[in-house]
């Protein structure tokens, strides 16, 4: 017996069964009234909420200087709602950034230089926020009915709540 039992092979434990998992209780549905109620975005800087996608129909070709300002405001605008405003500046504004801004012949941007910062650091973050804004808007028209070099100054013009709109649309 003693034989038998050191060639049969050794005894697995039996397995033990999981706990049940819980399930949770059923949320009720909501009333039909309070689908129609709109819960307003808690207040913040602008940079905390997440950018609405917008697409832009191609930009049409620019035949002049004048044409590319204020296309390049209008496309700024135009892709960014909910970053900007179209009436009257405030005031008294949180920052002021200047941004030169060079394009390829597509109207592509090639550069950005920053020509003028905001005084307090506090606010320093604008101005990514205008080199951004720039980048997602571009391109801005095929550019090549204008003479070289192709580049624009576009003063953003930002509010409280970091709002911006361009000066070139002032």
């Amino acid at each position: 017996m003693a034989l038998l039992a050191a060639c049969a092979p050794p005894r697995q434990p039996e397995p033990v069964p999981a706990p049940p998992v819980p399930t949770p209780p059923p949320v009720p549905e909501p009333p039909a009234s309070a689908a129609a109620i709109a819960v307003p975005a808690p207040p913040g800087p602008a940079r905390a909420r997440p950018p609405r996608r917008v697409s832009l129909p191609p930009a049409p070709v620019v035949r002049s200087l004048a044409q590319l300002r204020e296309q390049v405001a209008r496309r700024l605008i135009a892709m960014h709602p909910e970053e900007t405003y179209t009436g009257k500046p405030p005031p008294v504004l949180l920052a002021v950034p200047v941004l030169l801004v060079e394009l390829r012949a597509d109207g592509a941007v090639r550069r950005i230089n920053v020509l003028r910062w905001p005084n307090e650091k506090s606010t320093h973050d604008t101005v990514q926020l205008a080199i951004d804004a720039v980048h997602r808007a571009a391109p801005y028209g095929h550019l090549q009915a204008l003479p070289q070099p192709w580049t624009i100054t576009e003063s953003f013009l930002f509010d409280a709540q970091r709002r911006f709109k361009p000066r070139s649309l002032e």
